[in-house]
């Protein structure tokens, strides 16, 4: 399941991408617009910040903008940011140990093809596709 904080990541991104790409956007507008809590919004902002997928200025003038253009965020990328990966069971977790039923699993194969579509349907959506609903 997809988490709030992550749908909201995403809400944050799509608003900031439908801003001007040379002004930063106050949180207070961000949080008005998206009907987010300025505390909880300030905790997102923050991640991304620090995944440099946003730029942050503090002060007058200040507020947040996106690094790089619309077309070059990929929804899996801001999802797995706040999430972890996009995986439906433990054994198919990036770096898990690898189980001991595995060449028994009759079950793996499944979990592994499920993943694979839920992580190459998000990796090949990006912020741009979602604003012009192309996906």
């Amino acid at each position: 399941m997809i988490s709030t904080k992550a749908r909201y990541a995403l809400r944050v991104m799509l608003d900031l991408a439908q801003q001007p790409s040379d002004q930063y956007i106050p949180l207070k507008a961000i949080a008005q617009r998206q009907q987010i809590s300025e505390k909880y919004l300030e905790i997102i902002l923050k991640n991304l910040v620090k995944a440099q997928f946003l730029k942050g200025v503090r002060g007058k003038g200040g507020g947040y903008m996106l690094t790089k253009k619309p077309e070059e965020y990929l929804i899996g990328e801001i999802i797995e940011l706040t999430d972890g990966p996009l995986v439906s069971v433990a054994c198919n977790m990036p770096g898990a140990e690898e189980c001991q039923r595995k060449d028994q699993c009759i079950t793996l194969p499944l979990w592994q093809k499920y993943d694979t579509m839920v992580h190459d349907f998000f990796f090949h959506i990006t912020l741009k596709d979602l604003l012009e609903g192309n996906y």
